[in-house]
């Protein structure tokens, strides 16, 4: 499992989340397939994640980040990601394809 934070293109708007499959959930990020608070706030970029083994172990992770104040969230983000850079940005997504929305990132083509 994964426990991963994803933010809006200025960082302003932070989602915290948790899948088995981070290939897969941040292609739905990027695309937008997902309505809600991730598709209408647009936090399509991924700044911090961590692999935990245990399910639970790891469902508990993301109810505890999800309390942190937000400064305590960038704290945590800055000390494995400090330009805030999306983790993503260079994946493929082989099968998947390239996210729609990806495409339409400044500088991409």
């Amino acid at each position: 499992m994964f426990v991963y934070i994803t933010a809006n293109k200025v960082n302003t708007v932070f989602y915290i989340g948790v899948t088995n499959d981070l290939l897969r959930r941040m292609y739905e990020h990027k695309s937008g397939l997902t309505k809600g608070f991730t598709k209408k706030h647009k936090v399509t970029r991924l700044v911090y994640f961590k692999e935990i083994q245990d399910n639970n172990e790891a469902i508990l992770w993301e109810k505890r980040l999800k309390k942190y104040r937000r400064s305590d969230k960038l704290r945590l983000i800055k000390a494995e990601n400090p330009d805030l850079k999306d983790l993503s940005e260079e994946w493929e997504f082989g099968e998947l394809g390239v996210p729609v929305e990806y495409t339409q990132f400044p500088g991409r083509s």
